[in-house]
């Protein structure tokens, strides 16, 4: 018999705007503990250099947090050129500089250009990626620098919003892209079209698909809200469905609603003909993802506990 988990069975999502300094894990440990959830998990970590969109899922939405983490991103970022860095951001160690100077705006939006659509890019050393069971930033760490694979990226939109010249000059950025992309190293690509070094000085996420900041509540709305009680707690928490709002909605009678949860195709109207769906039962009660299959069923690939709507 399993241990059951410790914790209030709450279900949704919140989306925290995540300050600089503080990890990914560690935001999402204070936010379990304040809403003293049984079951929490993040859509993707930011590292702790950057600010912004952190969603968090409670509960029965961990079961749709890959929808997040597979989203496009966006991102607004401030790169400095002139300094490169070990860990292609401000809080590495400065490894070359070079007189900046000479950069001018058309030259940044020339190499931007290039660095926009489709792109292979080198994951840094500095990252979470694993090498044979080991972070590749805890060997960096001890000076171990191994060969990586490049990978397809997509940068969907890659603008200069403002520019500052100087011996290290610094441009803000608009960046929007999918998933496993590297701002730090896109901030190193750029610096290496311009013939300079370069590294992120800030990096603020402002979007992770569905979501974006104007949505976003900070630790500190979090623990003032406990404070007050579950109600107003639970109050800032969004639905469990918000992260699948690329997928087609299909609306099921009782019956089939019934059926689905048992674990049955079920027939619909009007459903699309193909694809993953969200279904949705009585008083609209969200019930989970689905597969339509070619006879005009849906058929139930992971569904929600009855408890939540």
């Amino acid at each position: 018999m399993g241990r059951r988990r410790r914790g209030r069975m709450i279900d949704g999502v919140i989306v925290l705007d995540k300050p600089q300094g503080l990890s990914s894990n560690h935001a999402l440990q204070q936010v379990k503990r304040l809403f003293n959830a049984a079951k929490a998990g993040h859509t993707g970590s930011l590292d702790p250099l950057a600010t912004g969109v952190l969603p968090l899922c409670l509960g029965e939405a961990t079961k749709f947090a890959q929808f997040v983490l597979d989203a496009e991103k966006g991102y607004l970022s401030t790169f400095a050129l002139g300094v490169e860095t070990d860990t292609l951001d401000a809080e590495g160690e400065v490894t070359a500089t070079e007189d900046a100077t000479g950069i001018g705006v058309e030259a940044i939006d020339a190499a931007i250009s290039t660095l926009t659509g489709p792109i292979e890019q080198v994951p840094p050393m500095y990252s979470a990626l694993k090498r044979n069971g080991q972070p590749l930033y805890k060997l960096a760490r001890q000076g171990v620098e191994v060969e990586r694979q490049s990978r397809l990226v997509v940068v969907s939109e890659f603008a200069r919003q403002a520019f500052r010249p100087g011996v290290i000059a610094e441009v803000d950025v608009l960046i929007t892209c999918s998933k496993g992309t590297y701002i730090r190293s896109l901030a190193a690509s750029l610096g290496e079209k311009l013939g300079i070094p370069a590294h992120v000085r800030k990096l603020r996420r402002i979007k992770a698909g569905p979501y974006a900041l104007s949505s976003a509540v900070t630790v500190q709305d979090v623990e003032k809200a406990a404070s007050e009680g579950e109600s107003c707690l639970d109050a800032l928490l969004q639905p469990i469905d918000g992260p699948l709002m690329a997928l087609a909605p299909v609306f099921l009678g009782s019956s089939a609603a019934f059926y689905l949860q048992q674990g049955q195709a079920v027939r619909v109207s009007n459903g699309p003909q193909s694809g993953m769906v969200r279904a949705y039962g009585d008083a609209d009660t969200f019930l989970g993802i689905g597969e339509m299959l070619e006879d005009g069923r849906v058929a139930p690939r992971r569904l929600v506990v009855s408890r939540q709507r």
